[in-house]
């Protein structure tokens, strides 16, 4: 790796042999890992949600599915606030909203806003592009019914983590195009490159032996979440034709990642078409560092920086720090 994790990401490794991993041995992985997530012994882990924030869930009912959202309000707010579409990581194949209660909670106190974390339909029951679909059907919902859910229709951001990130980024593009207007978008670690060149950047060499992304994990992501009738452009932000009219972007990314040329080559691309884009990177942080503070102290710094960005650009007029 190009430095040293911090030490306690070890507990983090994962020992799923991702080579020869069945459909059914990953959907049993992945209700075991989403449980421990949703436990309150690994807040240790994943943070103590912001008590100035209540958390909720609901569910809405899009065409052919209904979804859970996991919902954060700040305790004491005006009628209508900002919202913040949130999207977690997990490759598409696992993940849970719940493992950003730290971060999105904060978000909704502090900016103020409020934060929905989308509980997508994963792979391989759900592949792609159904996830993207569920993110960007979920935002026009939201939208449309702003005065039941007290939100400011003309405020809204998407936020996402690692294959979270790669769904905030699309849902942009497809916002872009006539869809509800976007004020700002937070792309973390996101995966951008979901094509055959997914791996060829020197930052997968180079942290391959990353304690928290593996590069058999990644590859696995991509084949059990895309289609072989797919063409892997279409969902893949950093092989877009046309960057032009995104709303001002903010790119997190961890030193020690593998996906980090995906987050620096995504922002360099958006500047080429005249995007406002910010690159971030956080030194001895690992991929999913937002979602792991317990472990890598790179996150508070980071998760102030988030909060600037999106209270500056949905709520210029909330309280300082």
């Amino acid at each position: 790796m190009r430095g040293k994790a911090p030490f306690g990401t070890r507990i983090l490794r994962d020992a799923t042999e991702w080579e020869t991993v069945t459909e059914e041995e990953l959907i049993a992985a992945r209700e075991r890992t989403n449980r421990l997530a949703s436990s309150k012994a690994l807040r240790i882990v994943s943070g103590l949600p912001d008590r100035r924030a209540r958390i909720c869930e609901t569910t809405i009912d899009l065409p052919g599915r209904r979804l859970t959202l996991r919902v954060h309000r700040p305790n004491h707010a005006a009628e209508k606030l900002p919202l913040i579409l949130s999207f977690h990581g997990g490759g598409f194949i696992a993940g849970t909203g719940v493992q950003n209660d730290w971060l999105n909670s904060h978000l909704a106190a502090r900016c103020p806003a409020i934060v929905v974390a989308v509980e997508y339909r994963l792979a391989p029951e759900h592949p792609l592009p159904l996830p993207v679909d569920d993110g960007y059907d979920t935002l026009v919902r939201l939208v449309e019914d702003a005065t039941e859910w007290e939100v400011d229709p003309s405020a809204v951001a998407v936020l996402g983590e690692s294959a979270g990130g790669m769904i905030a980024a699309l849902t942009a593009l497809r916002a872009r195009d006539g869809g509800p207007a976007l004020r700002a978008q937070v792309l973390n670690y996101p995966a951008t490159d979901w094509t055959e060149t997914m791996t060829d950047y020197p930052s997968i060499t180079d942290n391959a032996d990353n304690p928290t992304l593996s590069i058999p994990r990644l590859r696995a992501a991509r084949r059990f979440s895309l289609p072989p009738t797919l063409d892997p452009r279409t969902v893949s932000p950093l092989k877009a034709d046309d960057l032009t009219g995104l709303p001002p972007t903010l790119v997190v990314t961890a030193e020690l990642d593998p996906v980090a040329d995906h987050g620096s080559r995504y922002v360099e691309r958006l500047r080429e078409h005249g995007v406002d884009a910010r690159l971030s990177c956080y030194p001895r942080a690992t991929h999913v560092f937002l979602s792991t503070p317990g472990l890598v102290p790179a996150a508070r710094p980071a998760r102030r920086e988030i909060l600037a960005f999106l209270r500056g650009h949905l709520n210029p007029g909330g309280f300082e720090e």
